[in-house]
C-alpha cells in the first residue's frame, strides 16, 4: 500500500523558515517524480515545486528563489525547505507522486497526502 505523509507544517511569523517533509512508502521512490501543492482556503490546488526522479526541479513563479525542493532516495523522503515565509504562503501543503515526468498539473499525480497546515501571520 502506497503511503505519503507529510510533516512540518507550522505556525510561523511572516520572514521566517520552515522545512516539510514527505516520507514514502510502498512506491519505487527513485522512478517517481515528486511534487509539492498548497491549497488555502476558498482556493484551487496549486502548484508550487516538482523534483524529477533524476533530480531536475521544477517552481512556480511565486515560490522561485524562496523555497527548495530535494530528495533523499536512501530515506524515500521529499522536502521541501520555504524560506522568506509571506501570510499568502498560508496554505495546507500536499505531497504528491507521479509516475510520469513532473508536471504542475494536480490530476498527472497518481498519491497524495493527507496535507500538513502552514499558517504565517503578519
Amino acid at each position: 500500500q502506497v503511503q505519503l505523509v507529510e510533516s512540518g507544517g507550522v505556525l510561523l511569523q511572516a520572514g521566517g523558515s520552515v522545512r516539510l517533509d514527505c516520507a514514502t512508502a510502498g512506491l519505487p521512490f527513485t522512478i517517481y517524480a515528486m511534487g509539492w501543492f498548497r491549497q488555502a482556503p476558498c482556493k484551487e490546488r496549486e502548484f508550487v515545486a516538482a523534483i524529477s526522479g533524476r533530480v531536475y526541479t521544477y517552481y512556480a513563479d511565486y515560490v522561485k528563489g524562496r523555497f527548495t525542493i530535494s530528495r533523499d532516495s536512501a530515506k524515500n523522503t521529499v522536502y521541501l525547505q520555504m524560506n522568506s515565509l509571506r501570510p499568502d504562503d498560508t496554505a495546507i501543503y500536499y505531497c504528491a507522486a507521479s509516475r510520469s515526468t513532473p508536471t504542475t498539473t494536480p490530476s498527472s499525480y497518481d498519491y497524495w497526502g493527507r496535507g500538513t497546515q502552514v499558517t504565517v501571520s503578519s
